[in-house]
């Protein structure tokens, strides 16, 4: 499983000319399902998600959580974040998982985010999403629940 996590200042998804979700201060979370992903890749990237020390505290040093700041998160699912650009110019994505097994894991993983006390909305599985956002500093940080980064 692979996230990128954007501090945010605000983050929202629009789906058919509709905002579907929306978020103020806090974490963007993409987050892609690989094949062979189960609950504990989730509950791994879920648990650095939650705890990730981003937020900058009184001494301007990034020493608090999303938690910490008593922000809010909004995930989307992108299967893009597995592809695999190694050879040609096309991308491929053998490596992601089929929508069937990638969206129960999704759910999952929302659910293990909000069990934390953490506010947590989402995108639309499988729908042509925009995702608007300021990122925050910018920060961005890559997690694979594989630790390949």
């Amino acid at each position: 499983m692979r996230a990128v996590v954007q501090r945010v200042t605000r983050a929202g998804v629009t789906v058919d000319g509709e905002k579907i979700s929306a978020i103020g201060q806090g974490l963007l979370v993409l987050l892609g399902v690989e094949q062979g992903d189960d609950e504990k890749a989730a509950d791994y990237i879920a648990d650095k998600v939650a705890n990730l020390r981003i937020f900058e505290d009184e001494a301007g040093k990034m020493n608090l959580s999303v938690s910490d700041i008593g922000g809010e998160l909004l995930v989307v699912s992108q299967f893009t974040l597995l592809a695999d650009c190694r050879k040609g110019r096309r991308p491929g994505f053998s490596q992601a998982a089929l929508p069937e097994m990638a969206e129960p894991l999704c759910d999952y993983f929302v659910e293990r985010l909000r069990k934390q006390g953490l506010p947590a909305q989402t995108g639309r599985f499988r729908a042509e999403m925009a995702v608007d956002l300021v990122n925050d500093g910018p920060v961005t940080i890559m997690l694979d629940s594989h630790r390949l980064f």
